[in-house]
Protein backbone atom coordinates (compact mmCIF):
# COMPACT_ATOMS: atom_id res chain seq x y z
CA UNK A 1 0.00 0.00 0.00
CA UNK A 2 2.63 2.20 0.85
CA UNK A 3 4.01 2.04 -2.90
CA UNK A 4 0.27 2.98 -4.09
CA UNK A 5 -0.14 5.36 -1.74
CA UNK A 6 3.09 6.60 -0.13
CA UNK A 7 3.16 8.90 2.99
CA UNK A 8 0.26 11.54 3.84
CA UNK A 9 -1.68 10.02 1.28
CA UNK A 10 -2.79 7.37 2.98
CA UNK A 11 -4.66 7.51 6.41
CA UNK A 12 -4.64 4.42 7.70
CA UNK A 13 -8.17 3.89 9.69
CA UNK A 14 -7.12 1.96 12.67
CA UNK A 15 -11.04 1.05 13.55
CA UNK A 16 -9.88 -1.98 11.21
CA UNK A 17 -7.05 -3.47 13.39
CA UNK A 18 -7.62 -1.68 17.06
CA UNK A 19 -4.03 -2.23 17.71
CA UNK A 20 -1.15 0.75 18.60
CA UNK A 21 1.47 -2.27 17.66
CA UNK A 22 0.02 -2.31 13.83
CA UNK A 23 -0.43 1.10 14.03
CA UNK A 24 3.26 1.32 14.57
CA UNK A 25 4.29 -0.52 11.54
CA UNK A 26 2.19 1.56 9.32
CA UNK A 27 3.97 4.26 10.68
CA UNK A 28 7.43 3.31 9.85
CA UNK A 29 5.48 2.60 6.20
CA UNK A 30 5.85 6.41 5.79
CA UNK A 31 1.91 6.76 7.12
CA UNK A 32 2.04 9.29 10.39
CA UNK A 33 -1.62 11.09 9.90
CA UNK A 34 -4.32 8.28 11.07
CA UNK A 35 -8.38 7.98 11.22
CA UNK A 36 -9.90 7.02 14.29
CA UNK A 37 -13.79 6.10 14.83
CA UNK A 38 -14.01 6.48 18.31
CA UNK A 39 -12.84 8.88 20.98
CA UNK A 40 -11.21 5.91 22.92
CA UNK A 41 -9.31 5.43 19.27
CA UNK A 42 -7.95 8.67 19.66
CA UNK A 43 -6.90 8.20 23.32
CA UNK A 44 -5.04 5.15 22.57
CA UNK A 45 -3.06 6.42 19.69
CA UNK A 46 -1.89 9.70 21.40
CA UNK A 47 -0.76 7.59 24.54
CA UNK A 48 0.98 4.93 22.52
CA UNK A 49 2.94 8.56 20.58
CA UNK A 50 1.31 7.92 17.82
CA UNK A 51 -0.76 11.64 17.31
CA UNK A 52 0.68 13.54 15.39
CA UNK A 53 -2.49 14.33 13.14
CA UNK A 54 -5.22 12.23 14.13
CA UNK A 55 -8.65 12.62 12.44
CA UNK A 56 -11.44 11.49 14.28
CA UNK A 57 -14.03 10.60 11.08
CA UNK A 58 -16.87 10.35 13.62
CA UNK A 59 -19.43 13.22 14.92
CA UNK A 60 -19.21 12.91 18.81
CA UNK A 61 -20.33 14.98 21.68
CA UNK A 62 -17.89 13.97 23.95
CA UNK A 63 -15.47 16.93 22.55
CA UNK A 64 -14.63 17.20 25.91
CA UNK A 65 -13.29 14.59 26.44
CA UNK A 66 -11.16 14.34 23.05
CA UNK A 67 -10.25 18.27 23.68
CA UNK A 68 -8.63 16.75 26.82
CA UNK A 69 -6.29 14.21 25.06
CA UNK A 70 -2.54 14.65 25.34
CA UNK A 71 0.34 14.66 23.04
CA UNK A 72 -2.08 14.73 19.93
CA UNK A 73 -3.29 17.10 17.40
CA UNK A 74 -6.77 16.32 16.62
CA UNK A 75 -9.40 16.82 14.22
CA UNK A 76 -12.93 16.42 14.27
CA UNK A 77 -15.71 15.61 11.70
CA UNK A 78 -19.02 17.70 12.23
CA UNK A 79 -21.75 17.39 9.98
CA UNK A 80 -24.29 19.94 11.42
CA UNK A 81 -24.95 23.08 13.86
CA UNK A 82 -25.46 21.42 16.97
CA UNK A 83 -22.13 19.00 16.15
CA UNK A 84 -20.31 22.19 15.25
CA UNK A 85 -21.61 23.73 18.81
CA UNK A 86 -20.70 20.87 20.47
CA UNK A 87 -17.12 20.79 19.02
CA UNK A 88 -16.53 24.85 20.33
CA UNK A 89 -18.33 24.42 23.25
CA UNK A 90 -15.81 21.29 24.35
CA UNK A 91 -12.48 23.13 23.49
CA UNK A 92 -11.92 21.59 19.76
CA UNK A 93 -10.24 23.79 17.47
CA UNK A 94 -9.90 22.13 14.07
CA UNK A 95 -12.87 20.34 12.21
CA UNK A 96 -13.51 19.02 8.42
CA UNK A 97 -16.86 19.06 7.29
CA UNK A 98 -18.63 15.68 6.93
CA UNK A 99 -20.49 15.28 3.45
CA UNK A 100 -23.35 12.77 2.35
CA UNK A 101 -22.01 11.51 -1.12
CA UNK A 102 -24.20 8.81 -1.34
CA UNK A 103 -24.59 6.69 1.79
CA UNK A 104 -27.07 7.53 4.58
CA UNK A 105 -25.54 7.96 7.06
CA UNK A 106 -23.65 11.00 8.68
CA UNK A 107 -22.57 13.87 6.67
CA UNK A 108 -24.02 16.81 5.68
CA UNK A 109 -25.93 17.63 2.62
CA UNK A 110 -23.48 18.86 -0.23
CA UNK A 111 -24.81 22.21 -0.46
CA UNK A 112 -24.80 22.81 2.76
CA UNK A 113 -21.05 22.57 3.44
CA UNK A 114 -20.06 25.84 2.99
CA UNK A 115 -22.20 27.59 5.29
CA UNK A 116 -21.93 25.34 7.39
CA UNK A 117 -17.78 25.79 7.38
CA UNK A 118 -18.96 29.19 7.86
CA UNK A 119 -20.74 28.45 11.28
CA UNK A 120 -17.62 26.82 12.52
CA UNK A 121 -15.65 29.77 11.91
CA UNK A 122 -17.51 32.66 13.44
CA UNK A 123 -17.40 30.13 16.41
CA UNK A 124 -13.24 30.31 16.39
CA UNK A 125 -12.86 26.88 14.91
CA UNK A 126 -10.61 26.36 12.30
CA UNK A 127 -12.31 24.27 9.04
CA UNK A 128 -9.24 21.94 7.83
CA UNK A 129 -11.58 21.01 4.66
CA UNK A 130 -14.08 17.81 3.63
CA UNK A 131 -14.61 14.56 4.21
CA UNK A 132 -16.93 12.26 2.52
CA UNK A 133 -17.09 7.95 2.78
CA UNK A 134 -18.26 6.27 0.02
CA UNK A 135 -19.23 3.34 1.94
CA UNK A 136 -22.29 2.68 -0.21
CA UNK A 137 -19.31 1.96 -3.39
CA UNK A 138 -16.11 0.08 -2.22
CA UNK A 139 -17.62 -3.29 -2.11
CA UNK A 140 -19.18 -3.13 -5.25
CA UNK A 141 -18.15 -6.40 -7.14
CA UNK A 142 -17.93 -4.72 -10.98
CA UNK A 143 -14.69 -2.07 -11.17
CA UNK A 144 -16.22 -0.24 -14.18
CA UNK A 145 -19.33 0.46 -11.53
CA UNK A 146 -17.55 1.14 -8.40
CA UNK A 147 -15.44 3.90 -10.58
CA UNK A 148 -18.28 5.54 -12.43
CA UNK A 149 -19.94 5.85 -8.36
CA UNK A 150 -17.14 6.90 -6.80
CA UNK A 151 -16.59 9.45 -9.72
CA UNK A 152 -20.25 10.83 -8.99
CA UNK A 153 -19.35 10.72 -4.97
CA UNK A 154 -16.26 12.99 -5.31
CA UNK A 155 -17.87 14.97 -7.74
CA UNK A 156 -19.97 15.81 -4.87
CA UNK A 157 -17.35 16.36 -2.82
CA UNK A 158 -15.19 18.60 -4.71
CA UNK A 159 -18.38 20.99 -5.30
CA UNK A 160 -18.77 20.85 -1.32
CA UNK A 161 -14.94 21.89 -0.96
CA UNK A 162 -14.85 24.46 -3.57
CA UNK A 163 -17.68 26.10 -0.75
CA UNK A 164 -15.63 25.10 2.39
CA UNK A 165 -11.77 25.42 0.91
CA UNK A 166 -9.14 24.04 3.51
CA UNK A 167 -6.28 21.37 2.32
CA UNK A 168 -7.68 18.24 2.95
CA UNK A 169 -10.41 16.18 0.85
CA UNK A 170 -10.39 13.16 2.89
CA UNK A 171 -12.34 10.09 1.44
CA UNK A 172 -12.00 6.38 0.16
CA UNK A 173 -11.22 2.91 1.65
CA UNK A 174 -9.65 -0.47 0.75
CA UNK A 175 -12.10 -0.82 -2.01
CA UNK A 176 -11.88 2.61 -3.63
CA UNK A 177 -8.22 3.30 -3.22
CA UNK A 178 -6.88 3.18 -6.55
CA UNK A 179 -9.87 4.31 -7.98
CA UNK A 180 -10.35 7.46 -5.72
CA UNK A 181 -7.99 9.54 -7.54
CA UNK A 182 -9.74 12.94 -6.33
CA UNK A 183 -9.43 12.88 -2.40
CA UNK A 184 -6.22 14.20 -1.16
CA UNK A 185 -6.03 11.36 1.16
CA UNK A 186 -7.48 7.97 1.59
CA UNK A 187 -9.12 6.61 4.94
CA UNK A 188 -8.72 3.01 3.94
CA UNK A 189 -8.01 0.28 7.25
CA UNK A 190 -8.99 -3.28 5.86
CA UNK A 191 -6.54 -3.88 3.90
CA UNK A 192 -3.59 -4.19 6.36
CA UNK A 193 -5.69 -7.52 7.39
CA UNK A 194 -8.82 -8.33 4.77
CA UNK A 195 -11.66 -10.16 5.16
CA UNK A 196 -13.67 -12.69 2.82
CA UNK A 197 -15.88 -9.62 1.47
CA UNK A 198 -12.55 -7.45 0.30
CA UNK A 199 -11.25 -10.80 -1.27
CA UNK A 200 -13.71 -10.98 -3.43
CA UNK A 201 -12.86 -7.84 -5.58
CA UNK A 202 -9.79 -7.04 -7.95
CA UNK A 203 -7.22 -5.93 -5.18
CA UNK A 204 -3.82 -6.86 -4.49
CA UNK A 205 -3.77 -7.48 -0.69
CA UNK A 206 -4.29 -11.13 1.03
CA UNK A 207 -5.92 -12.28 3.86
CA UNK A 208 -4.18 -12.19 6.89
CA UNK A 209 -6.23 -12.10 9.63
CA UNK A 210 -7.51 -15.94 10.97
CA UNK A 211 -9.54 -17.36 13.87
CA UNK A 212 -7.79 -20.97 15.11
CA UNK A 213 -10.79 -22.78 16.09
CA UNK A 214 -10.86 -26.16 18.03
CA UNK A 215 -13.11 -29.17 16.48
CA UNK A 216 -15.29 -30.00 19.84
CA UNK A 217 -17.67 -32.25 18.19
CA UNK A 218 -17.48 -34.31 15.03
CA UNK A 219 -20.15 -36.97 13.49
CA UNK A 220 -20.20 -38.62 9.83
CA UNK A 221 -22.55 -35.57 8.74
CA UNK A 222 -20.99 -32.61 9.90
CA UNK A 223 -18.32 -31.20 13.20
CA UNK A 224 -18.40 -28.34 15.06
CA UNK A 225 -15.94 -25.88 16.03
CA UNK A 226 -15.78 -23.37 18.91
CA UNK A 227 -16.14 -20.12 17.51
CA UNK A 228 -19.21 -18.91 16.71
CA UNK A 229 -21.23 -15.10 16.11
CA UNK A 230 -19.55 -13.64 19.49
CA UNK A 231 -16.00 -14.01 17.77
CA UNK A 232 -17.29 -13.05 14.35
CA UNK A 233 -18.15 -10.34 12.62
CA UNK A 234 -21.20 -11.31 10.34
CA UNK A 235 -22.32 -8.45 8.69
CA UNK A 236 -20.57 -9.60 5.13
CA UNK A 237 -22.02 -12.84 5.66
CA UNK A 238 -20.41 -16.08 6.91
CA UNK A 239 -16.89 -16.83 7.63
CA UNK A 240 -15.13 -19.74 5.53
CA UNK A 241 -12.36 -22.25 6.24
CA UNK A 242 -9.45 -23.78 4.37
CA UNK A 243 -8.76 -26.84 3.37
CA UNK A 244 -12.37 -27.27 1.30
CA UNK A 245 -14.74 -27.43 4.57
CA UNK A 246 -18.28 -25.81 4.00
CA UNK A 247 -20.04 -23.75 7.17
CA UNK A 248 -23.83 -24.77 7.09
CA UNK A 249 -24.15 -21.98 9.79
CA UNK A 250 -23.48 -20.24 13.17
CA UNK A 251 -24.72 -20.22 16.31
CA UNK A 252 -23.33 -18.17 19.22
CA UNK A 253 -20.76 -20.27 20.28
CA UNK A 254 -20.23 -22.62 17.08
CA UNK A 255 -19.23 -22.82 13.61
CA UNK A 256 -21.34 -26.37 12.22
CA UNK A 257 -19.64 -26.84 8.93
CA UNK A 258 -19.31 -30.05 6.62
CA UNK A 259 -15.83 -31.22 6.49
CA UNK A 260 -14.20 -31.86 3.32
CA UNK A 261 -11.65 -34.14 4.89
CA UNK A 262 -12.38 -36.39 8.40
CA UNK A 263 -11.77 -34.46 11.51
CA UNK A 264 -11.67 -35.38 14.97
CA UNK A 265 -12.48 -33.27 18.40
CA UNK A 266 -9.39 -31.46 19.39
CA UNK A 267 -8.01 -30.86 15.29
CA UNK A 268 -7.33 -26.94 14.86
CA UNK A 269 -8.86 -25.32 12.04
CA UNK A 270 -8.91 -21.87 10.69
CA UNK A 271 -11.62 -20.03 10.07
CA UNK A 272 -11.47 -16.71 7.76
CA UNK A 273 -14.23 -13.70 8.77
CA UNK A 274 -16.67 -11.67 6.53
CA UNK A 275 -16.00 -8.68 8.63
CA UNK A 276 -12.36 -7.70 9.16
CA UNK A 277 -13.24 -4.57 11.68
CA UNK A 278 -15.89 -6.12 14.11
CA UNK A 279 -13.81 -9.65 14.39
CA UNK A 280 -10.77 -7.84 15.79
CA UNK A 281 -13.00 -5.61 18.10
CA UNK A 282 -14.60 -9.12 20.02
CA UNK A 283 -10.72 -10.06 20.61
CA UNK A 284 -8.55 -8.61 23.16
CA UNK A 285 -4.98 -9.85 21.52
CA UNK A 286 -3.55 -11.28 18.12
CA UNK A 287 -1.05 -13.84 17.16
CA UNK A 288 1.91 -13.02 14.39
CA UNK A 289 2.44 -16.48 13.20
CA UNK A 290 5.10 -17.51 10.71
CA UNK A 291 3.48 -21.09 9.91
CA UNK A 292 2.47 -22.51 13.04
CA UNK A 293 5.35 -20.48 15.08
CA UNK A 294 4.04 -17.35 17.02
CA UNK A 295 6.68 -15.07 16.33
CA UNK A 296 4.52 -11.95 18.15
CA UNK A 297 1.52 -10.75 19.77
CA UNK A 298 -0.31 -7.94 19.17
CA UNK A 299 -2.65 -6.28 21.82
CA UNK A 300 -5.88 -5.45 20.24
CA UNK A 301 -5.63 -2.03 22.86
CA UNK A 302 -7.97 0.05 21.13
CA UNK A 303 -11.26 -1.83 21.57
CA UNK A 304 -14.07 0.21 23.98
CA UNK A 305 -15.57 3.31 23.24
Amino acid sequence: MAAALPGPRLRPHVKAHKSTALARRQAEAGHRSFTCATVREVEGMAAAGLGQDLLLANETLETERLAAVQGAEVTLAVDSEATVEAAAAGGIRRVVIDVNVGMPRCGCPPEDAGRLAEVARTRGLEVRGVMGYEGHVVGLPDRGARTAMVEDSMKALLRAHDAVGGDLISAGGTGTFDINTWATEIQAGSYVLMDNAYAELDLPFRRALQILATVISAWPSHAVLNCGLKALGMDHGNPTMEDGHQVWFVSDEHITFSPATPVKVGDRLRVLPGHVDPTVAYHERMFVVDGETVVDEWPVDLRGW
